[in-house]
């Protein structure tokens, strides 16, 4: 509906949510996994690591894509698009929502990634350099590229409607979640499965990231290596997964007589404009993001109960996002409880926003906060309330999660509690 020009703007809200994790290969499994602080990382089984300076990662355990896939569909898709069709499944049963020939074009996939199949590619490069070219698969390009977890998934639900994937690092699925959200709030679809996903514990990623100096070393004590905000954290710990969570505008929503979990009303982006890899001074670009997505939202900082943070457990990272909260919240950022779910699934790169908007969503839904484990000695520059060591009951309004990823990319998105006024 149109006003003096102006598209009339439409609530959305979650209705099903999916997510496969280092901490539970369910939504629920997930979410009862971070409320008792499970921890999801330990040494790597996905291939010999004993050289490496980091040998541990947080890794999905017990999946089998034959829940979700037939043989022959699970042959033709690797790892990741495998995680993002089975918790895209996992969705739509939640939402008890059927996609069919009446309803499929308003019904879109936006699935954003970091990396993609980075395992098959490493898996066929060793092919090229040890039996040549004739060799490689014909399914290498169609089975690597990042938006095949969105384009897979739709073929596997018959989602017609708009599909995309941002590819914006760390970043991705809180893009992917935001745009999904967009597309909704101005009409050009009905319901959007969003989310995020990665399978990228390979040697090329361990070893590119550990050449940065970017992961932690703890090896010999696995479950306490990601600790964010603590004083003796050394990197982050990467990890596998994903979460998607099922978008739908209000109205259809009410009229299928969905359970809702939560409204998001805001989505705010930014670009620090600065270093590839470094966020920027003062968290300039966090910052922003926040309040863009509190503005979009109509939601006063006061507002705010709850942070997801980005929260990674690299030194950077924790303090530069700590002060951008300050920025963003002003002083009410010493009120509002802020946690980590990083420090028990490791880091899931373009999956973590994914993951971390259904943990927020349920945050919301439940009046609960997950812990921040393993904050044994906080940092004198993250000298906000985190939630150590165990979950918290909170009365919730409102909750941000916030995405940061190489490039400079800032993603916040704002979920409030659903009300029916």
């Amino acid at each position: 509906m149109e006003h003096g020009g102006l598209i009339e703007k439409k609530r959305v809200v979650v209705t099903g949510i999916g997510a496969i994790t280092p901490v539970g290969n369910t939504a629920l499994e997930f979410w009862n996994g971070l409320l008792a602080g499970k921890n999801g990382i330990s040494h790597i089984t996905q291939f010999d690591s004993s050289n490496y300076k980091t040998q541990i990662a947080a890794e999905v355990e017990g999946f089998d894509p034959l829940d979700y896939l037939d043989k022959k569909e699970a042959k033709r898709t690797v790892r990741f698009t495998q995680f993002a069709i089975g918790a895209s499944r996992q969705a739509l049963t939640d939402a008890n929502f059927a996609i069919t020939d009446l309803n499929c074009e308003q019904v879109g996939v936006i699935i954003g990634c970091g990396l993609g199949g980075i395992d098959w590619l490493e898996e066929q490069n060793e092919v090229l350099l040890t039996k040549g070219p004739q060799r490689i698969s014909p399914f290498t390009i169609p089975l690597f590229i990042p938006n095949m977890a969105a384009g897979q998934t739709a073929i596997a639900v018959g989602a017609k409607g708009p599909n995309s994937c941002p590819v914006t690092a760390c970043a991705a699925g809180a893009n992917a979640i935001g745009d999904a959200f967009r597309l909704i709030q101005q009409g050009y679809a009905q319901a959007m499965l969003c989310g995020g996903t990665e399978a990228a514990i390979t040697p090329m990623t361990v070893g590119g990231f550990s050449a940065a100096g970017a992961l932690s070393r703890r090896n010999h004590d696995p479950a306490r290596a990601s600790r964010p905000f603590d004083r003796d954290r050394d990197g982050f710990v990467l990890g596998e997964g994903a979460g998607i969570l099922l978008l739908e505008e209000l109205q259809h929503a009410l009229k299928r007589g969905s359970h809702i979990y939560a409204e998001i009303v805001g989505y705010g982006m930014t670009c620090d404009a600065y270093h590839m890899t470094t966020p920027s001074v003062m968290g300039e670009g966090a910052s922003r993001a926040i309040r863009l997505a509190l503005k979009d939202g109509n939601v006063y900082p006061e507002q705010v109960s709850y942070v997801n943070a980005h929260g990674t457990s690299t030194a950077i990272n924790d303090s530069v996002e700590t002060q951008a909260i300050k920025t963003a919240l002003g002083e009410h950022a010493y009120n509002t409880v802020i946690s980590s779910t990083k420090s028990m699934t490791g880091h899931l790169l373009g999956a973590a926003g994914g993951i971390e908007a259904v943990a927020t969503a349920l945050a919301v839904y439940h009046d609960q906060v997950p812990p921040t484990t393993n904050l044994d000695n906080p940092d004198p520059l993250c000298d906000l309330q985190y939630s150590p060591h165990v979950a918290t009951t909170l009365p919730m309004e409102v909750a941000i999660s916030n995405s940061l990823g190489f490039g400079g990319h800032n993603v916040t998105l704002v979920f409030r509690k659903y009300c029916a006024q």
